[in-house]
C-alpha cells in the first residue's frame, strides 16, 4: 500500500540533525546530476548548512550523543538472544565515527576558506542573487566541463565526511530504536506519551487527503490531521502507523 512518511523531532537538537541530513541529501543528489540548475541547489544547501554550523557547537553535541548510544548498546553485550556479532559491529562503527568526529578540524572550515565559495556565498542570501550579472564567477563555473564540476562538489562533500558519517549513524540508530505500530486517530486527533523519545515517525495512506500537524516534547505529544484541500472533511477514524524513537 502506498504511504506517505513524516518525521517530527521531539527536541531542538534532533530538529537540527534532521535539517542537516536534509541539506546533505540535497547536496549529494544535486552533485550527481548534469544540470546547472541542480548545481545551484547544491550551493544553496551548502551555504545553509554552513549557517547552521556557525550557530551551534554541533561537533561536541553529536559526539556526546554517539557516546550515549555506545553506552546504551554496551548494556546489551553478553545478553542471551542478542546477535553479539552484529552488536559488536555497530559498536565498532560508533567508535570509528566518534574518533573521526572529535579528531576532525572545525566542521566545514576548509569550505569556509575556499576562495571561490566565499566569493559567492553572500549573494545567495539575496533573492535571485545568483544571476549571472550578480555572480559572473559562478556563471563561469557552471559552464565548466561536468567532470570538473563533479570533482569540485565531491571534494566539498568530502570535507563534510566526518559530520556526515556521524550524523547518519546516529540517526539510523535512533530510527531503528522504534518499531512502527498501528494506531487510529479519532476525529483526526491522536495523543500519546513519548517516554523520553527523540523522534516520531509516521506513515499514512495519502488517500485520506490529510497531513499531520505534530506538537510535543520528550514526555508527551499530540497529532492533529488536517485536510490538504480547503473545506474537505476528515474521516472519523484514520488508520496510520507510528514509531516512537
Amino acid at each position: 500500500m502506498l504511504t506517505n512518511r513524516f518525521e517530527h523531532p521531539l527536541n531542538e537538537k534532533v530538529r537540527i540533525y534532521l535539517r542537516l541530513e536534509y541539506l546533505i541529501r540535497q547536496m549529494t543528489h544535486a552533485s550527481q546530476l548534469n544540470d546547472q540548475w541542480q548545481h545551484q541547489i547544491f550551493f544553496r544547501a551548502l551555504f545553509d548548512l554552513l549557517e547552521i554550523l556557525d550557530q551551534i557547537q554541533l561537533k561536541s553535541e553529536l559526539a556526546k550523543d554517539l557516546d550515549k548510544q555506545r553506552t546504551k548498546l554496551k548494556s546489551w553485550l553478553n545478553i542471551d538472544g542478542v546477535d553479539q556479532s552484529a552488536l559488536l559491529a555497530i559498536l565498532d562503527n560508533i567508535d570509528l565515527a566518534h574518533h573521526q568526529l572529535i579528531t576532525a578540524s572545525r566542521l566545514g572550515q576548509e569550505i569556509r576558506e575556499d576562495r571561490f565559495l566565499s566569493g559567492i556565498k553572500q549573494r545567495f542570501s539575496i533573492p535571485g542573487g545568483s544571476c549571472c550579472f550578480d555572480l559572473p564567477a559562478l556563471h563561469h563555473w557552471l559552464h565548466l566541463p561536468l567532470a570538473h564540476k563533479q570533482n569540485d562538489m565531491a571534494n566539498w562533500l568530502k570535507q563534510l565526511a566526518e559530520l556526515t558519517e556521524a550524523l547518519n549513524l546516529w540517526l539510523r540508530l535512533t530510527r531503528d530504536s522504534g518499531q512502527y505500530q498501528p494506531q487510529i486517530a479519532r476525529g483526526g486527533f491522536f495523543q500519546h506519551d513519548a517516554d523520553d523519545a527523540n523522534l516520531l515517525r509516521l506513515e499514512i495512506c495519502p488517500s485520506y487527503g490529510v497531513y499531520p500537524m505534530i506538537s510535543g516534547h520528550r514526555s508527551r505529544f499530540a497529532i492533529r490531521f488536517s485536510p490538504f484541500e480547503e473545506g474537505a472533511g476528515i474521516a472519523e477514524a484514520i488508520d496510520f502507523k507510528l514509531a516512537i524513537c
